[in-house]
């Protein structure tokens, strides 16, 4: 216990004197969190927005015929809405695995990989069982389809950026995360709705696990930079404290 706690406080300090964050086991410079949160954003809205003109066309086409200029924007702007609040909720549960996975890893050791791969196959499981009776069985299966394969594609890509150990924490990201965040809209049953969250939650989820190591890989310009504002620091300290010796 004393020494995570030690740690915590080695890894604080070094964030404060970095004026980095510590996201997922990875100290991040807090420029690039920012510039992946608003990408990841505009992307997560935009995808929104053009899967609303497949899944609510009738609702569009209410207002192109006749065509209603302010109609058609105030509906473009609502689904556009809905795109960028369903994204924030993609956004909310990355960075809330980024923490969970660290805590699994801690708490469960080597049983990790395995705990995820259970609760995986409950996901499914759920997705199709103890979804809403409103909802056709067709539809349960075809959901929890997609949602796997789109899972399996992305982990694989994931575990040919880094190492095989990658593919199960990134499958677990895309199906038991997005399965949680989909559980908003699957009980009101919902199959328009259903579907323009999904979209954009398994884009986003997508974008944000294939780029993660981008925004954590080390920059070492910036490196050298936070290395020599240290050293400036540290020479600031020792004039002081010498100043302060001298009048004692």
């Amino acid at each position: 216990m004393r020494n995570k706690k030690k740690k915590k406080l080695v890894r604080d300090k070094m964030a404060e004197e970095t004026k980095q964050w510590y996201v997922g086991g990875h100290f991040v410079d807090s420029r690039k969190i920012v510039n992946f949160f608003f990408k990841t954003f505009f992307i997560g809205g935009i995808v929104g927005f053009v899967a609303s003109f497949f899944i609510m066309w009738s609702e569009y086409s209410a207002v192109l015929s006749p065509f209603d200029a302010k109609e058609v924007l105030g509906v473009a702007l609502f689904f556009l809405g809905y795109g960028l609040v369903f994204t924030v909720v993609a956004q909310t549960g990355f960075f809330a695995y980024l923490f969970v996975h660290r805590y699994g890893q801690s708490f469960f050791r080597s049983f990790w990989p395995v705990v995820q791969v259970l609760l995986i196959l409950f996901a499914l499981f759920d997705l199709i069982y103890f979804t809403s009776d409103e909802l056709s069985l067709g539809f349960k299966f075809t959901l929890a389809g997609t949602i796997l394969v789109v899972g399996v594609l992305a982990a694989w890509l994931k575990m040919k950026q880094t190492n095989g150990t990658a593919f199960v924490p990134a499958l677990f990201l895309m199906i038991v995360i997005s399965a949680l965040e989909l559980s908003l809209v699957l009980r009101a049953a919902d199959i328009s709705f259903i579907l323009l969250m999904l979209v954009p939650v398994l884009v986003v989820n997508a974008y944000q696990l294939l780029t993660l190591q981008k925004v954590t890989q080390v920059d070492e310009a910036h490196k050298r930079r936070i290395e020599e504002r240290r050293k400036q620091r540290m020479k600031a300290k020792a004039q002081q404290d010498k100043v302060k010796k001298g009048k004692q």
